[in-house]
């Protein structure tokens, strides 16, 4: 679809206010931002201007704590002298206070998505000693880019707990920088859009504090997209962005009937464009959506028209929303992309240690689910190192044909030993490898480590034992096996290998223990259905995840990762509603994606609105079949 010029300029009414947010103290200008073509703006080199020097006094006093005493009674005899020093002084003060100052970059946040922070955002917060949030937290962005320790502030709230005022948020920002050190100043979507900018470096400049921006994803364009709704078409003339923030608009020049009108707010901002709109022409059966919680996994968009949207926005909560009057709402319906992803919306449960579940979270949230890792084992090292040591030695002198890796862990385990040791991968030369099966052998390969063998049927140590060959007492010179694994692993794999022939060292490399009790709230979560799903990666995370927080509710969709994982979970008296298709986390996640799918399509054929599982719950307790 290609857009149709628009030769107008671009209009910004009163061009300081423009970058006003909503939710500050209101200034007697409205704010009333027409976009109808790109503009060019000539960028300026900013000089940052040096730092002043108020207090004569001090200066005089640091003079004196410096020069000796004879020296200073030599140059009290002269007038000229002493004032041709102390202008030295102070300028010497001056450039030491400049070095001494922190540089502020004001970040563009983003509208909630974290996908949707630019690489140079990403690059600054991992090397920011301050971070100062907007209204809008953004602990989330902190907690997964910047470095531990980082010291947060709050822009938003005072220690009263009042909302503070852009000259305190001005001053906050100033403080973090005289402290030293890099500031980041996360701004609410795009910072030189209806932000508190202007004043924040009208500050900076006045303090000689050096700053850089960074913009942005604005709300204004990515949260429609969000929706599925384009910001033009062929027919459109103009997309006119308003931000009322409680303050009287002159509604006529949006009221063209092929212009887009995108209102930034509150429900009554929008309950008060509708009227305008209406008093100005617009017609009453004008396509309108309203979008809250954009671009994040609770995003919900309502469709309507202008004539009913004052009645749409009275159910409205206090989270910022956006409105987008015009035809193009029409397009929705076909280019909804995001909140009908399989799982949008959905709370999914993952029993596993936080480093170990990256990989799904990351894939869960692609499908538009919300991923919350709750840790049922606790990884650590043997009681008694010394069998390991011993095996890890014989491994380099020769001692063994083969080593196998039933889990990441003993990859990880072993690699410890190795680096305690000093040694690397080039110890495994001569040395035959088994992996379990994918996700291990992976961490092998990260490693440098190609393994010689992998299960050709199911990923387990049955399937592992099943590929196995026999030893052969003329191709294989030597009969031991080393077999670094869990203190609770089973017997399988051990009694297989040595009734084929081999002698195997069973070696506890590292011991699972089972994770405290999860928060309060995440119990209570997990036994009344709040979560719409849990993905099960093995039968320890079954058996721990119910002994420490109990059986997940009827209404939550079970997930398992293979047959054993899925009988134990049966055992405990859950019904399997997902089995992947092979031993995977790729492939759990894409199982679940696919049942989550087939629900949506269910509903749609039936006509119903589509719900999660947590919407829907049963008070029948889940049986096994």
């Amino acid at each position: 679809m290609t857009n149709s010029p628009v030769t107008a300029p671009v209009l910004v009414e009163p061009v300081l206010e423009a970058v006003e947010a909503p939710v500050d103290t209101p200034v007697s200008t409205p704010v009333d931002l027409l976009v109808q073509a790109p503009a060019e703006t000539p960028a300026g080199a900013l000089v940052d201007a040096p730092a002043e020097v108020s207090d004569l006094s001090e200066v005089l006093d640091a003079k004196k704590s410096e020069v000796p005493a004879q020296s200073r009674a030599k140059k009290a005899a002269g007038r000229s002298g002493s004032k041709a020093a102390r202008s030295s002084e102070k300028t010497l003060k001056g450039d030491k206070t400049d070095k001494d100052l922190g540089h502020v970059s004001f970040v563009g946040a983003g509208p909630g998505d974290p996908g949707l922070l630019t690489v140079r955002a990403v690059d600054l917060l991992g090397a920011a000693d301050v971070v100062v949030l907007d209204q809008g937290s953004r602990e989330d962005l902190v907690a997964r880019f910047a470095r531990p320790g980082v010291e947060v502030l709050d822009a938003a709230f005072g220690d009263d707990g009042q909302p503070l005022a852009r000259a305190a948020r001005a001053k906050l920002v100033v403080r973090a920088a005289k402290a030293g050190g890099r500031v980041v100043r996360l701004m609410d979507g795009d910072p030189s859009t209806f932000t508190g900018l202007v004043d924040e470096v009208a500050a900076c400049r006045k303090a000689g504090v050096t700053f850089d921006v960074v913009p942005g994803v604005s709300a204004v364009n990515a949260v429609p997209t969000y929706a599925g709704i384009p910001m033009t078409t062929p027919g459109t003339s103009s997309v006119n962005v308003v931000h009322p923030a409680g303050r009287s608009l002159d509604w006529s020049r949006h009221a063209d009937a092929d212009a887009t009108v995108v209102v930034l707010g509150s429900g009554d901002d929008i309950a008060a464009a509708a009227a305008g709109l209406l008093g100005a022409g617009r017609g009453a059966a004008t396509p309108v959506a309203l979008t809250s919680h954009g671009t994040t996994t609770g995003q919900t968009t309502t469709t309507t028209t202008l004539g009913k949207l004052a009645a749409a926005v009275a159910g409205l909560d206090s989270s910022p929303t956006t409105a987008v009057v015009g035809d193009v709402v029409a397009l929705r319906e076909q280019n909804s992309w995001y909140e009908t992803k399989p799982l949008f919306g959905w709370r999914v449960l993952v029993p596993r240690t936080k480093e170990q579940a990256g990989g799904i979270t990351a894939r869960l949230s692609g499908h538009g689910a919300t991923a919350e890792v709750v840790p049922t084992i606790s990884v650590e090292p043997p009681r008694t190192p010394q069998q390991m040591e011993k095996a890890v030695k014989g491994l380099v002198t020769g001692r063994y044909e083969w080593i196998g890796f039933t889990s990441v862990n003993a990859v990880k385990a072993v690699r410890e030993k190795f680096t305690e040791y000093g040694l690397d991968a080039r110890a495994f030369s001569g040395l035959k490898v088994a992996a379990v099966g994918g996700v291990t052998a992976e961490a092998l390969r990260e490693w440098g480590i190609e393994p010689d063998l992998l299960p050709e049927t199911e990923q387990s140590a049955a399937g592992l034992l099943e590929a196995w060959p026999p030893y052969d007492d003329v191709l294989d010179p030597i009969n031991r096996v080393f077999l670094p694994r869990a203190d609770i692993a089973t017997d399988t794999l051990v009694a297989g290998l040595v009734e084929n022939g081999w002698e195997v060292d069973d070696v506890t490399a590292y011991r699972t223990v089972r994770a405290a009790p999860p928060a309060a709230p995440v119990r209570d979560a997990i036994k009344t259905g709040a979560f719409d799903a849990v993905v099960f990666t093995s039968s320890s995370t079954v058996r721990n995840l119910v002994g420490i927080a109990g059986k997940p509710h009827p209404s939550t969709v079970v997930a398992c990762i293979g047959p054993a994982t899925a009988k134990t979970a049966e055992e405990h008296g859950l019904r399997v509603d997902v089995l992947a298709a092979e031993p995977s986390a790729e492939s759990l996640v894409e199982a679940l994606a696919s049942y989550g799918n087939v629900l949506r399509a269910a509903a749609v054929e039936a006509g119903e609105p589509v719900l999660r599982p947590s919407q829907k719950k049963s008070s029948a307790r889940r049986r096994a079949r």
